[in-house]
């Protein structure tokens, strides 16, 4: 079935910001939902470039944003557990955190409160910036379940900061059939390093396999209608990830069909953080960066500005499911302060890895494994 347009542009922007972000030959990991929740509620909160820019990023075109923030909406709500399967856990919070004396317009925090788990919290910024962070801090840990304890580093924020944005979530599910531990042995793997031996789950089931355009595709279903799915090519890496788009990856989706794979997989243990202002400046975001940015649906204030765009993501996949976390923090200061044959997948080389929502579409982490 050919993947809706909102779900392509999503993984369009998926790809896009994994690109500029990655290094080349290193491990990488980020959110696209969590980047896509905190850069769907600036496009919420501005209005003319400052607005069109992440939504043009978001959804390829500056009217696209709704469609995406419904697509984040709807992939907040996991399926129930199967019979037999353990219930999934997944929890997210969208918060605006404001300084007492900045007036934020009733409109917005109406917007705010639709997305879910959305709500406006106060900050003494100016006052304390120090007690500031560490209040976003704490939230970002309870919704992580400890997994980011700090997503905001000493001196985020400053005595101009007014304001911050911020996405949080958390998921941890299950396989629908788990990989034995006892069936884990160390294996090979071939990274640009060198050969390396590292503990190999292995499993043979029948799973959703797709072969097209020089790569592999594996499915692996966990509780609660989630899905992590293996890209591995058929060529080194380092060649094929240039040249993967978002319609081929539609494609490998389409082209699954359910035969029995027998799968060895590395377990992986990835915790990334990265400072996005540069990132999204490559791919066109600048306005919201600039005096003069207009934010006029979150506040009259026109000095608003956004500063900085920190992220931080942790996924561990094992024998017994996945476990992820992730948060985005969009900090905005004032200008002036204030079946047959079985097939057989041998992960053992770089590869790609999303973590998605099977009926929405929406990718929830996204990995690129060099070194597990």
């Amino acid at each position: 079935m050919p993947a809706s347009h909102a779900v392509q542009a999503h993984l369009g922007f998926a790809l896009a910001v994994h690109r500029a972000l990655a290094t080349p030959g290193q491990n990488n990991c980020f959110s696209p939902y969590s980047l896509a929740s905190a850069l769907g509620l600036v496009t919420r909160a501005a209005r003319g470039d400052t607005a069109a820019e992440p939504a043009t990023l978001l959804s390829g075109s500056p009217e696209g944003a709704a469609e995406q923030a419904e697509l984040l909406r709807d992939s907040a709500v996991l399926e129930p557990p199967g019979p037999g399967e353990q219930a999934p856990e997944f929890a997210v919070s969208n918060t605006l955190w404001v300084w007492r004396e900045l007036e934020v317009k009733p409109g917005f925090v109406a917007e705010l409160r639709a997305w879910p788990s959305g709500g406006m919290a106060t900050a003494p910024f100016v006052a304390d910036p120090e007690a500031a962070r560490s209040a976003i801090n704490r939230d970002v840990a309870d919704t992580t379940r400890e997994l980011i304890p700090e997503l905001l580093p000493p001196g985020a924020v400053g005595g101009d900061t007014v304001a911050a944005l911020v996405n949080a979530l958390y998921l941890r599910a299950g396989w629908t059939t788990a990989f034995r531990e006892s069936d884990t042995e160390d294996g090979d793997f071939h990274s640009p390093a060198g050969t390396a031996r590292v503990p190999m789950m292995r499993q043979a089931e029948r799973l959703g396999h797709a072969a097209h355009a020089g790569w592999q595709l594996v499915d692996l279903p966990a509780a609660g209608g989630l899905t992590v799915s293996v890209l591995l090519p058929d060529r080194p890496l380092a060649e094929a990830e240039p040249e993967l788009t978002a319609e081929t990856v539609a494609e490998l989706l389409a082209a699954r069909r359910e035969a029995m794979v027998r799968v060895s997989l590395p377990r992986l243990s990835l915790d990334v953080r990265a400072e996005l202002k540069g990132v999204l400046g490559s791919l066109g975001v600048h306005r919201m960066f600039e005096p003069g940015a207009d934010f006029g649906e979150l506040s009259d204030d026109p000095r608003l500005l956004v500063s900085d765009v920190m992220h931080q993501s942790v996924l561990r996949v094992d024998e017994s499911g996945l476990e992820g976390a992730a948060a985005t923090a969009v900090m905005m200061r004032l200008v002036s302060a204030p079946a047959g044959e079985p097939v057989t997948v041998t992960v053992d080389r770089p590869f790609l890895l999303l973590v998605r929502h099977r009926t929405t579409g929406a990718v929830y982490f996204l990995a690129r494994v060099v070194e597990p």
